[in-house]
């Protein structure tokens, strides 16, 4: 029998569900096999304790629905020809997942020591959570897969950024009943508002309610039927339910069910791409209910295993020590009946060998997951938006033009997402050229909505990075913008991204996908309106502490460079890569071609704003950040009137990854290169952006870093004027000042009186911003000059 054979027979239903029967026996077998078996694979013989993995590890009660789901989703794709993608939120059940790739070919064609045969199966039994092997998530090693699952929460959001602009592509998402308690996956049911039948593809949700998590019932799993049904139904979803424990009435039934989910998405897209529009569409959600561990023991000491908590890990423990348990095990086993499913080879039988789609239509071959279907962005040149140094500007305006032109070059390629912030943030330009996605009710007094609009928009971080990681994991490019403090919001799904793109890299079958872009803004150092709930700086300290080969951390001192640095973001791919600029009116530093030669270095001597082109330099003043970069050269200006002849050395950073060692981080430079710039015995005074430790976790292996003296955020932070963020944490230009007065021991003897002065300032800045509310005329009006 043919796979052309099989296909016919699909498309006629000619004993349909006594085939996805067996393919979904031969799945599961499989997994109970790798969380189980060393050994033995076919039980050819008697089942021996040396047959058992000695560290049992792995999720049993997830599995059947996961397979079951993959075997329905197969006979549909078969009869109806269409493009899937499979997400599951569950993603420790990722033994069901490795088993499906193995049965459609796929897994062995990318592993070939895991062949279709019995040696493959015992390597895909060997391998699954055991040293050297695979874990028991879906990592990026599994074939098909967009979506870690290490950490519940995300699926439907991921499902959703992989549908967006993908009109042909229907994304099933497995939600387990325990992740549908998190925060994110609740957001995420708001996807009906945003997505576009016309121009998206479709997600359907598979809300699988096996009614326990790994000790409790589920909440949604308890609700009554009719109130959780209300529930979906108010977020635009229509509920189609499923339940039962006896296997082939749940196939019908399942069967059945998945038509008609299809059949709806179908007519919903026809319409749209018709023009007939009403309201928002309903789409449907799938209900399944089925009990935890189906299959698996029913009971294992007395104590209910199958349909109960206990069966979510590790059904049956202890086998190599008991007897008892090692025939418990080997009956389960059995109960799949593996002589009808496998060939005395180990193949798979005529009965399952062909029962899935061909070639890319194979869910765990589809290309769009393995990033192979990508297009580079069509984008313009950075500098026809460069400002002029002579003039004041806001640095994400600037970015705002730029970026609305990339829009109208890539209308079907790149996407933003902000948490309600877009215009706040400056990036309004934007908006000339597309609206904020919006498929809801629109009232006479919104703006700038669409359809199908290209700007995201909800005040979730958790949603607007989901959907951006679906988005890029899938092939296209993105950027999400946002409130500096509240990215924290998302640190765990910027590590599970991190750790996703660092192991894919690894895997040759895989190409890198385009890069997360974060824009951050609204940042610690001008939220003074906002006061300290606004005030964080500590993501960078975060996505730092990932592996260097896939972090990058970016601090544009001004408009120029802040382009600059986009567009060098926007071009790369298979990193997370950060960067921090301000919003506000600030000064502008270089010209065009200086930004592009400053950002090129990464970090440099800005020659310009210095004074010791002789070599005999005092102190350096070092800064990253554009408002510690503003203090720092305000800051040498005070020097200068204080001590004419001190020769000061001004460097700015941009590019974080630069101070590292190149042991550490791919962008480090040389011992040398660092000296040249720090020099090797001078005080250096270094304003940061964020929490000062970072910088000295950076550069401790540095020559000279004991002169190195960081000065940054210290969490003091209220309601009060730009300038008095600084000096409530004395970052300021006349605690800069004092600090490096202090460093210079040829002013020993007058320090006393320059301390004095420097004080004096301070106290006056004190009393005037409680009398009037805002700055010293001096420091509002200050602007920097060039001394080269």
């Amino acid at each position: 029998m043919t796979a052309q054979t099989h296909l016919t027979e699909a498309r006629s239903g000619a004993d349909t569900m006594h085939r996805i029967d067996a393919w979904w026996r031969a799945a599961n077998y499989l997994s109970v096999g790798q969380i189980y078996l060393l050994d033995n694979p076919l039980l050819r013989t008697p089942l021996q304790p040396g047959h058992v993995k000695p560290r049992l590890l792995g999720h049993w009660g997830t599995v059947p629905g996961i397979t079951l789901t993959y075997a329905h989703l197969n006979h549909l794709i078969m009869r109806d020809n269409f493009n899937a993608l499979l997400v599951t939120g569950p993603g420790h059940g990722a033994a069901g997942l490795n088993s499906a790739a193995w049965l459609e070919g796929t897994y062995s064609e990318l592993y070939p020591h895991v062949s279709q045969d019995e040696q493959g199966m015992r390597e895909l039994f060997r391998q699954f959570s055991f040293p050297g092997g695979v874990p028991s998530h879906a990592s990026a090693h599994l074939p098909g897969s967009i979506h870690e699952g290490g950490e519940l929460g995300y699926a439907l959001a991921h499902a959703t950024g992989a549908a967006l602009d993908n009109p042909d592509l229907i994304v099933a998402c497995v939600i387990g009943d325990g992740e549908a308690e998190t925060g994110p996956l609740a957001t995420s049911w708001h996807a009906p508002a945003f997505l576009d039948p016309a121009t998206d593809g479709a997600v359907l949700p598979i809300l699988h309610l096996n009614g326990y998590k790994i000790a409790n019932p589920t909440v949604l799993s308890r609700l009554a039927r009719e109130d959780l049904a209300a529930m979906l139904r108010g977020h635009g979803w229509r509920a189609v339910e499923v339940a039962g424990s006896d296997p082939f009435e749940v196939h019908e039934a399942y069967a059945e069910a998945l038509a008609d989910c299809l059949s709806d998405i179908r007519q919903i897209q026809s319409d749209a791409r018709r023009g007939v529009r009403g309201r928002a569409a309903v789409w449907p959600v799938l209900v399944l209910r089925t009990p935890k561990g189906w299959t698996g023991p029913t009971v294992v000491d007395g104590h209910q295993v199958e349909g109960s908590w206990r069966s979510h890990q590790v059904p049956i423990t202890n086998i190599r020590s008991d007897p008892h348990r090692l025939a418990q095990l080997e009956t389960w086993l059995q109960s799949y009946r593996p002589g009808e499913l496998f060939d005395t080879d180990g193949t798979p039988a005529a009965l399952v060998r062909y029962w899935h789609p061909l070639g890319e239509l194979r869910m765990s071959a589809n290309p769009i997951a393995h990033g192979l279907v990508q297009r580079d962005l069509r984008l313009p040149d950075w500098r026809k938006y460069a400002v002029e140094v002579t003039r004041k500007s806001e640095a994400t305006r600037a970015l705002g033009g730029y970026l609305r032109d990339a829009m109208a070059a890539n209308t079907d390629n790149l996407l933003y997402f902000a948490p309600d912030e877009h215009a706040s943030n400056r990036l309004g330009d934007v908006l000339d050229v597309t609206g904020r996605r919006w498929q809801l009710p629109i009232e006479p007094n919104d703006e700038h909505l669409s359809r199908d609009g290209r700007v995201f928009e909800v005040l979730s971080e958790h949603l607007c990075q989901g959907w951006l990681e679906g988005y890029l994991l899938t092939g296209r490019h993105g950027l999400l913008s946002s409130y500096e403090a509240f990215t924290h919001i998302v640190d765990s799904m910027v590590a599970q991204h991190a750790k996703w793109l660092h192991t894919a890299a690894d895997i040759p079958w895989r190409r890198p996908v385009p890069s997360l872009n974060y824009l951050l803004t609204s940042h610690v150092w001008r939220q003074d309106h906002n006061g300290a709930s606004h005030q964080d700086p500590g993501f960078i300290d975060h996505v730092l502490s990932k592996r260097p080969e896939v972090a990058r951390v970016y601090l544009p001192p001004d408009a120029n460079t802040l382009l600059s640095v986009a567009d060098h973001c926007l071009r790369t791919r298979g990193l997370v890569n950060v960067i921090v600029a301000g919003k506000q009116p600030a000064h502008q530093y270089l010209t065009a071609d200086e930004a592009r030669a400053h950002c090129e270095q990464g970090l440099g001597v800005w020659s310009w704003a210095s004074n010791d082109l002789d070599g005999n330099t005092d102190v350096v003043l070092a800064c990253a950040g554009d408002v510690p970069t503003q203090e720092t050269l305000a800051a040498a200006d005070v020097l200068r009137e204080l001590v004419p002849d001190l020769k000061i050395r001004i460097v700015n950073v941009v590019d974080l990854g630069r101070l590292f060692s190149p042991e550490q981080h791919p962008h480090g430079v040389s011992d040398r290169v660092y000296g040249e710039i720090f020099t090797g015995d001078k005080p250096v005074i270094f304003a940061f952006h964020g929490y000062p430790w970072l910088i000295h976790r950076l550069t401790y292996r540095r020559p000279g870093h004991d002169n190195l003296h960081v000065w940054g955020f210290h969490d003091y932070g209220t309601t009060t004027t730009p300038f008095d963020m600084c000096v409530l944490n004395e970052l300021d230009r006349y605690h800069l000042a004092l600090a490096a007065l202090e460093r210079v021991p040829r002013l020993e003897g007058r320090i006393g009186h320059l301390r004095q002065e420097l004080l004096g300032r301070l106290a006056r800045h004190h009393d005037y911003i409680r009398r009037t509310g805002e700055d010293l005329p001096e420091i509002r009006d200050w602007t920097p000059r060039r001394t080269s």
